[in-house]
């Protein structure tokens, strides 16, 4: 390329988050080049939920329309206790008063589908390149350009660099945090399974449902317009020496849900157990920049499940790096600190109180009962209250 005006912004990883990126600078006409290490860039993966904070961003890449088309939208958020059936709380998705506080809907979706989405949006965006096969390994800083080193000895010259690389980015490390990724002793397993073999006894089947039990919890819903049921067990590892394998998690899920309700083991006995997910995040930082080089997403601010916004953050890391980059006319130094100035006490919060939250959904003799009273006195206004901060999105996008 010629002048550094030219020089393309470089995305590292192919993610949920590094497409709506890479969109979103081509559309505001930057040459972008989104490089995955992957030999594709291959839709993959099981469900998850998208809270209405996403469709800010969306609407600003123009793909809510066919992520909606490709979505379920459930009903309600349903919280029954896993071992005694009883339900502690339901939140309506489609009530006046969600639909006032929230305008957007909350959805859930196939990974695969949001990701072809979003690939075939940033494939179409003339000024977006995606390469694939590549492995960047680290930078090097020079002045108003940014060599990025890939495996193979190639170092492309960059006007900036997101690293969008996920749990273990590279870029993180390259920035110099040499922090581990940090287990919680919770690991989990997850399940496709054909509509019509869902237990009839299964109540809330169109519902976003987590069974709370004490060290433990369970999430199903239907997903691709209701043919298909997206079930994950989540669960302490009781380390009894079952065995890394098939067998020997069948034993840990015997053993883990032994007091469960009948249909909900009856529902883990349909579990793929062919792999198991070991569960962690990172604590929180404050520095995701250096100059010319900025991280998104997981890279940045790993967390638990417990709201389901691991997608939803790295959307709106996205969303606000490319609306903070316009309002700086691309002066990238200023505008990477902006933007980590911008979300980092947001991302943290989320890092934080998912593990506030996470001690909540698996609470165990009297505080479980505690737990249990406290929720029966909640009304789907306080819940609604509650979940404000993360569902009404990033303040820089509200107006979107």
């Amino acid at each position: 390329m010629g002048s550094n005006s030219e020089l393309p912004i470089v995305v590292v990883g192919g993610g949920l988050g590094g497409l709506c990126a890479a969109t979103g600078l081509g559309n505001d006409g930057h040459p972008v080049l989104v490089l995955e290490q992957a030999a594709e860039i291959e839709p993959i993966g099981y469900g998850i939920q998208l809270g209405p904070n996403v469709f800010k961003v969306f609407n600003a890449l123009g793909v809510s329309e066919q992520v909606l088309a490709a979505s379920n939208l459930p009903p309600a958020l349903v919280m029954p206790d896993a071992d005694s059936g009883k339900t502690l709380i339901e939140v309506s998705l489609t009530s006046p008063t969600y639909k006032e506080r929230f305008t957007h809907p909350y959805v859930v979706i196939h990974r695969a589908d949001l990701h072809n989405v979003l690939l075939e949006k940033c494939q179409q965006t003339p000024n977006v390149e995606l390469s694939v096969n590549t492995t960047v390994t680290g930078f090097e800083e020079a002045g108003d350009h940014v060599k990025v080193i890939c495996a193979d000895g190639k170092i492309i010259k960059a006007a900036a660099l997101i690293g969008a690389d996920g749990l273990k980015s590279r870029i993180r490390q390259a920035l110099g945090h040499k922090d581990e990724l940090v287990p919680n002793g919770y690991v989990a397993h997850r399940t496709l399974i054909d509509m019509k073999d869902v237990p009839k006894e299964l109540a809330h089947t169109e519902d976003v449902v987590l069974w709370a039990g004490p060290g433990y919890h369970v999430v199903h819903y239907p997903l691709r317009h209701s043919s298909i049921f997206n079930i994950v067990s989540v669960f302490r590892n009781p380390a009894t020496g079952h065995g890394e394998n098939p067998e020997g998690y069948a034993k840990d899920l015997e053993q883990v849900y032994a007091n469960a309700q009948p249909v909900l083991k009856k529902l883990l006995s349909m579990m793929n157990l062919d792999r198991r997910w070991v569960l962690s995040d990172r604590d929180p930082i404050r520095n995701w920049t250096r100059g010319r080089v900025t991280l998104l997403g997981d890279a940045a601010h790993p967390a638990y499940q417990s709201f389901a916004q691991g997608a939803g953050m790295a959307i709106e890391d996205a969303g606000c790096l490319v609306k903070i980059l316009q309002q700086t006319n691309y002066d990238y130094e200023k505008a990477f600190i902006d933007y980590e100035k911008a979300r980092v006490t947001r991302a943290a919060r989320l890092v934080l109180e998912s593990r506030l939250l996470w001690e909540f959904y698996h609470a165990e003799g009297l505080a479980r009962d505690v737990r249990n009273q406290e929720i029966s006195e909640r009304t789907p206004d306080d819940t609604y209250r509650c979940l404000n901060w993360v569902w009404s999105g990033d303040p820089l996008l509200r107006s979107a």
